[in-house]
């Protein structure tokens, strides 16, 4: 038989661990270390905008003007590129067929012409034989009549022949066009930054989700920030600016307004974070800098600070006309 005090000793023990556990668990959760340390804007007042790496160039998505499969890509990632270079064929078999059945036309309606010339110089001799004579009686007037007018048949049916060239000659001109479409050649002196289409693969026309190609021109390098609608009436265009690194707030540079975009857009997610703000709309300005100053990658985010008059501050509105992007 147990012990009188053993039920109450064991219920003080259950009694005391609950308590335990209730008290370890409502502890807060330590949070966990930035794996970098954010950067902090060196202005008193400031604009803060989320900022991404682009080409002086921006960033062209090559597409196909006409869709086929593609033949040959003659370009790889890094390549360097010069205006009007071969960057991939799409097959052009039936557009030679084409070809070959437009030149074959040509050929006839060229020699059509000359059947034509050959006509309208037969029935000119017979028309000045018919007008020389000068004995009336020696030619019925129904068969002078008949002459001249077998001259004007000749006559428009040699017109029609040198139509029927020029429509062959356009017709080839076009299946030239559809070959020269055939082969899509760089837009810009730039660097493949993506290949997304092999040998083999359809490459459809128009615009894609995702890009055949990217091209850009790397010379200089450029960081379109995202100013949200409600600082723009702070912006100044001639106001001090600075980029830091994301991942590492030790690298940084300024930054040289380039142009800006005065036409206000929907935001779009650069980040990815479920709490980034997409229902607001953005003025987009793009800055020029020193890329040997950042060991950055084109499409890398960057954290950028622009100075402004604080909210509780007069300040006129922008006049200053924005820059223009380049040709």
């Amino acid at each position: 038989m147990l012990p009188k005090y053993t039920m109450p000793v064991l219920a003080a023990a259950g009694f005391l661990f609950g308590v335990f556990q209730v008290v370890s668990s409502n502890k807060p959760v330590p949070i966990a270390p930035a794996a970098a340390e954010p950067a902090a804007s060196p202005y008193q007042t400031f604009i803060a905008g989320a900022g991404i790496v682009e080409a002086k160039s921006q960033n062209i998505s090559i597409g196909s003007p006409l869709a086929g499969i593609v033949k040959s890509v003659k370009v790889k990632v890094g390549d360097r590129v010069r205006l009007g270079d071969t960057l991939f064929f799409v097959d052009d078999r039936a557009a030679l067929a084409d070809l070959a059945v437009r030149e074959a036309d040509l050929a006839k309606a060229k020699a059509a012409i000359g059947e034509a010339e050959a006509g309208l110089h037969d029935a000119k001799v017979l028309q000045h034989l018919a007008d020389s004579v000068t004995d009336l009686r020696a030619i019925s007037t129904e068969e002078l009549k008949r002459r001249r007018n077998a001259t004007l048949i000749a006559r428009s049916k040699l017109v029609s022949a040198d139509a029927q060239v020029q429509q062959a000659q356009a017709a080839v001109k076009m299946s030239l066009t559809t070959l020269d479409l055939l082969n899509v050649k760089a837009p810009v002196n730039g660097e493949v930054l993506q290949v997304n289409v092999r040998p083999g693969e359809f490459a459809q026309a128009g615009p894609l989700a995702t890009p055949l190609m990217i091209v850009g021109n790397l010379d200089e390098l450029h960081i379109r920030v995202d100013i949200d609608e409600n600082d723009a009436w702070r912006f100044r265009p001639n106001s001090k600016a600075v980029a830091y690194l994301r991942g590492n707030r030790r690298f940084q540079t300024d930054l040289t307004l380039a142009w800006v975009e005065p036409f206000v857009v929907p935001k779009k997610s650069l980040t990815g974070d479920s709490t980034e703000r997409v229902d607001t709309r953005v003025l987009q300005a793009l800055y020029s800098f020193d890329r040997k100053k950042l060991p950055v990658f084109v499409g890398q985010q960057m954290d950028v600070f622009i100075e402004a008059p604080g909210f509780d501050e007069e300040s006129a509105p922008v006049n200053a006309k924005p820059s223009t992007p380049p040709a």
